[in-house]
Formats: structure tokens, sequence, C-alpha cells
């Protein structure tokens, strides 16, 4: 197991961090046992899903992944839906997320809730179908791949680089170096510099009490922006400004963490970075906080691609037992008052509106990215042909009125 995927494993020992991927679609199968059948051989002809987790000895190294896992009915459970409304559906997601998984035995599982009401986008019955995937086995990009295999599509995740023996030394020399590179760089302006932290608001409380879960969906034109990820920001920083002003909180410095992949052929199965962007909610117009949010991700991928090389290898220089310390040194009780970000905002692109189950055409994709003890909110926009789910996932504790913030939301984009 790579480094960066092995930290993973280690963070859901504290945190819950099972990916949750959510796929709607049109209508009912004829046999949903027919049509779990056809995903489980799907899942059969693909090496990922056969994989768990073997913890090396007291740690002193990586942990193994292990193929051949037996796959079969243990990895899928048919949820009592019949008549359920969206809603219901993802209140009971809520309850699936304080179960995770442990990639010891299983790395994925399937719930499938089928004949379900009101889905947006979607006039009529559907199926819901959500695949839980321990984050040790990919990103959001990877993941994402993953189910398109399961419900369709024949292209794979992209490969994994080799992992180089007996380089750990030299990766700590390499790393030394790059860090040094790296702040003359940064110190020349030839590197863009990384935002400072901001002050800790009340999104950063740390989230107490179930998950609360909000979806709305979109046709991709009326996101604004030139991209979604834009769009969506826009329509955050309109939505949470506004809600924080009303609590009597400082917007000035408001700002999302995202998710973005890294450049170059990925060397672990989580390929990406977490950034800070700027919210910019002072900025006088929907378009004018487009173009400084734009210029913000520009600067983010100038620093990606001028990091020197040995950078993104650094962490594979870290030796596993010094790593796992630090994983159980963090402390979910600290005091955070200054943050990365105020909220996250996480964006996959999900492909065309190809995939089916059960003869069924997919109509709607989303996700809920990971509470954390300092990021009571959070945001996940996917996309699926022409279709964007805007999902907000927070806590009562958090934030009283999600509705009310999903309305702000609805607002924002409708602008």
């Amino acid at each position: 197991m790579r480094p960066v995927d092995a930290l993973w494993y280690w963070l859901a020992t504290k945190f819950a961090t099972d990916q949750f991927l959510v796929y709607a679609f049109a209508g009912t199968p004829e046999s949903i046992e027919r049509a779990v059948e056809d995903v489980l051989d799907r899942a059969r002809e693909c090496v990922d899903f056969g994989l768990r987790v073997r913890p090396r000895a007291l740690n002193l190294h990586f942990p193994d992944w292990i193929s051949g896992t037996p796959i079969g009915a243990h990895n899928v459970a048919v949820r009592p839906a019949a008549g359920l409304g969206w809603q219901q559906v993802l209140d009971q997601l809520s309850a699936l997320m304080r179960r995770q998984l442990d990639p010891r035995r299983q790395t994925w599982r399937l719930h499938v809730f089928a004949d379900v009401r009101d889905v947006p986008s979607h006039a009529g019955a559907a199926t819901v179908v959500v695949l839980q995937m321990t984050h040790a086995l990919g990103d959001g990009t990877r993941t994402a791949a993953l189910a398109g295999l399961l419900f369709g599509r024949s292209t794979p995740p992209v490969p994994v680089e080799p992992a180089e023996p007996d380089r750990r030394l030299r990766d700590i020399a390499a790393a030394h170096r790059a860090r040094r590179r790296l702040a003359r760089g940064t110190e020349s302006g030839a590197i863009p510099a990384a935002k400072p932290p901001v002050p800790a608001l009340s999104t950063n409380r740390r989230p107490e009490g179930p998950s609360v879960l909000r979806t709305i969906a979109c046709h991709r034109d009326q996101l604004p922006g030139p991209t979604v990820l834009v769009g969506a920001l826009v329509a955050v920083s309109d939505a949470l400004a506004a809600h924080l002003r009303e609590q009597g909180e400082d917007v000035s410095a408001l700002t999302a963490e995202v998710a973005i992949a890294r450049s170059g052929k990925p060397r672990a199965r989580n390929h990406f970075s977490v950034h800070a962007v700027g919210l910019y909610p002072d900025v006088a117009t929907p378009a004018e906080r487009s173009a400084r949010i734009v210029e913000d991700l520009i600067a983010i991928r100038r620093r990606d691609q001028q990091l020197p090389a040995d950078m993104h290898v650094a962490f594979d220089g870290v030796p596993a037992p010094l790593r796992r310390a630090g994983v159980w040194r963090l402390n979910p009780d600290a005091d955070w008052s200054s943050v990365r970000g105020h909220t996250v905002v996480s964006s996959v692109e999900r492909g065309p509106a190809d995939l089916s189950f059960g003869g069924c055409p997919v109509v709607l994709t989303a996700s809920y990215p990971s509470l954390m003890p300092m990021m009571g909110l959070t945001h996940g926009v996917h996309r699926i042909g022409d279709t964007v789910a805007f999902s907000v996932h927070t806590t009562s504790s958090v934030l009283a009125d999600v509705d009310g913030y999903l309305d702000r939301l609805v607002f924002a984009l409708r602008r």
C-alpha cells in the first residue's frame, strides 16, 4: 500500500472517512436480484473489488493490499424502501454513515433502495444504489471510475504507478532538497504562495449528532461561471456568506477547502490534494467573484505544476511508524482558532449519463464529503450528463436551519 493510501486507512480508525457514492436510476428493475447479480459479476472482473487490507505487525511497515477476496451476497444490502421518499432514503444513509467498513474484511458494499419517490430532477419512481467504499481504495475520481465499471462502463481507473523499491532514504533526501527549493521559489514569486490560515467561524465547530443530508439538482447551464466547480463556489459564497452574516459573523475572509486532482501519473490511489480557495463574498457581482475564484484556482494549478517533482514523493519518505504516530496524536478536541477553510467543496465529474442498473438509466449522482472535528459543513457537487447534484452534509449542532440554507443555495443558483 502506498503511504498516502495507508494514511487514509489509519485516519479511518479515528474519523468516519468512508465514501458513499449515490446513484439514482429511473424506474425499478424487473428483477432486483438479477440486477444485483449483474453488478457482482462485473465486480468479479475487476481486481480492485477483490482487495482488502492486511495490517503489518506493530505498524512497523505500511499495510498490504490482499487480492482475491470473495465477492458475493455479503457485498450487497437490499434495503426495504417501497414508498419511501428521497429525503427518507438520505435519512437512512445518514445512519449508514455511522457504520464504517472494516477494510481488513471488505472495502466496499452496495446498498439498494427500490421504488423511491421524489428524486431530484426525476418524476416518478426510481431505484437508488449507494456504493460505500473505504477511502484507502481511492479518491473521488478513482471511486467514480470503479462505480462506472459496476454500472456498465468498460474503462477502468488510471493505473497507479508502480512503487520503486528501496528508495526511502532517497525520498527523505529529495524531500529536504525540495522543501528548500519550494521556499526559495515562493519567496521569489516563481511559485505562487499557498493561502494563509483564516480565523475559524461557526461552521468549524465540531459536528455533534447525526448527519443531516440534503441534495438539490440543476442543469449544468444553471451554474454561473466557466466550470461546474467555479459555479458551485460562487453559489456557496452567496449562500454561506448570507447565513453567517445573519449570525453576526465576519465573512470577509470566507474560504473553502477544495480537493483538486494532482497533475501527472498517479503514484497512489488517492491522487489529490486539498487547497484553500477564497470565496470573496464582499466582491460586488457574481461575475467578478467568479473571476477572483478562477484566479485562485489558476494559482493553485501553477503551484502544483511548478513544485519540484520531489515534493510529490516526499510523503513516501516518512517511515510508517512516524506516520502512524502522527495519526494517533490527532486531537479531535483541539481548539481550532484558525483553519484552512470554513467549508469543503468537493466537485467530481462522473461522466456521461450512460450508466444503468437492471436496465434502468441513471438520472442523478451525488456524494456527501465527510465531516471532521474542525469542519461541520461540506458540499458535494457531482455531475453526470447534464445534471448536477448539489449536496450538503452537516449536523443540526452546526447548521440548525439546514433547509433555510438550502433555500439560499437555490436562490444563488437562480441569480
